[in-house]
């Protein structure tokens, strides 16, 4: 009886050893084998060279979150190095210009890059990192028109022009007299549309997607004006838009301040070099 009691016991005491040892194992696993955090971004990835959508992962596309496509673009190789400083994975979500803000501040996104302005009206609702990049406007038109040859704002007076939505771009249009002011566009590629068309004769946008346009359109050209808008530099910068209170904020800051400005220009020249309508 003594031996079948010890017996027991010992049996006992090894299973719990077992027990324990399998429990501390699994648990080294865990930690071994823990996913990165991930950086959640939107954009509309339909603005290119800034953003854009493309089948495959050519020149560093990244993965369209729910999506089969990719986005590759300017504001995806900047968010690329936010996330790779930050040591965290990169996650691209695709989403609707005017529902970015919305997406951001109920926790759907952890950050905005998608050629964002960081203007007084959207630091109301909104914080933003330090400028990752900086243009100035130019006027879109169809290429041997009568305003290809403009050298002001005011030789679009009695012009149709329009401007995407709830954009600086479409608020200094009222900067031209007796302009033809047309309703905001939601997009890019629907701006283009409507000037080959002839629906509008020409639209206000920043300088890398007027090269955009122009290199994959070639009845477009691109004014640039020697008296053009009046901007201030919140107008023409592009930031990366944060939640209030964002402890990323100082985070994405830091490693902005690492990029140079040459590469950045050289970042946006490749974008421009590789943006599918361009090829």
């Amino acid at each position: 009886m003594k031996k079948k009691l010890s017996l027991l016991l010992a049996l006992s005491f090894s299973a719990i050893m077992l027990i324990a040892g399998c429990g501390a194992s699994s648990s080294g696993s865990k930690d071994s084998s823990e996913e990165k955090e991930t950086l959640t971004v939107g954009l509309e990835a339909g603005y290119p060279p800034f953003n854009w959508t493309q089948m495959g992962d050519a020149n560093g596309g990244v993965k369209i979150d729910g999506n089969a496509e990719y986005a590759g673009g300017y504001d995806v190789e900047i968010a690329k190095k936010i996330a790779d400083g930050l040591g965290m994975e990169l996650v691209v979500v695709k989403t609707e210009w005017d529902g970015l803000v919305p997406a951001l501040v109920s926790g759907k996104i952890d950050a905005i890059f998608a050629g964002m302005s960081p203007t007084k009206e959207r630091k109301q609702t909104i914080d933003f990192s330090n400028n990752y990049y900086t243009s100035n406007f130019v006027m879109i038109v169809k290429k041997g028109g009568s305003y290809e040859g403009a050298t002001s704002i005011q030789d679009f007076s009695g012009a149709k022009i329009t401007g995407q939505l709830n954009t600086s771009h479409y608020g200094v249009i009222d900067q031209i007299k007796d302009v033809k002011k047309q309703p905001a566009s939601d997009n890019f590629p629907a701006m283009r549309v409507a000037l080959e068309s002839g629906v509008i004769d020409g639209y206000v946008s920043e300088r890398p997607e007027g090269i955009s346009a122009t290199s994959a359109n070639d009845k477009f050209a691109m004014v640039e004006f020697t008296d053009g808008f009046e901007a201030d530099e919140e107008e023409t910068a592009v930031a990366a838009g944060l939640k209030k209170g964002s402890e990323l904020t100082d985070k994405i800051n830091d490693i902005l301040a690492d990029i140079s400005e040459e590469e950045r220009q050289s970042i946006m020249d490749a974008a421009i070099k590789n943006q599918p309508a361009a090829k």
